[in-house]
């Protein structure tokens, strides 16, 4: 099983941010998957993310464990990158995350997710998101 544990800090952050979203995940952020927001050869395996969902993704169906009680998953994808016993912190505003050897991403964001709209054109025309 995945753990997660949070400084009190890192814990209070992320629930303000998560805002009414119910769901979490622990995504890549380097391109790879439809919640990227950058990405780059550079960039993969480094560079994470939390993403504020309104329900559940079947693309992420590792759940992480917390005392929070956050309902929190993680793709296959990302635990390529990580171990079980994962651990967030904040400090100026940033959140970090870490493991068993050591940092792994120093500036995890925060990605409350809006799914976009198609507009009647858009839908007429074929164009997708």
């Amino acid at each position: 099983m995945v753990k997660m544990t949070f400084s009190p800090e890192a814990g209070e952050f992320l629930q303000k941010k998560q805002g009414n979203k119910a769901v979490l995940l622990l995504a890549l952020n380097d391109g790879s998957n439809k919640y990227s927001l950058q990405g780059g050869t550079c960039t993969i395996g480094a560079n994470f993310q939390f993403v504020a969902l309104d329900q559940a993704d079947p693309d992420y169906q590792i759940k992480i464990d917390n005392a929070l009680g956050l309902d929190l998953y993680t793709g296959q994808a990302e635990m390529g990158f990580l171990d079980d016993n994962l651990s967030v912190g904040e400090q100026y505003g940033m959140l970090s995350l870490s493991d068993g050897s050591g940092l792994i991403d120093s500036a995890v964001g925060v990605n409350v997710y809006e799914p976009s709209k198609l507009t009647a054109e858009q839908i007429q025309n074929g164009a997708s998101c």
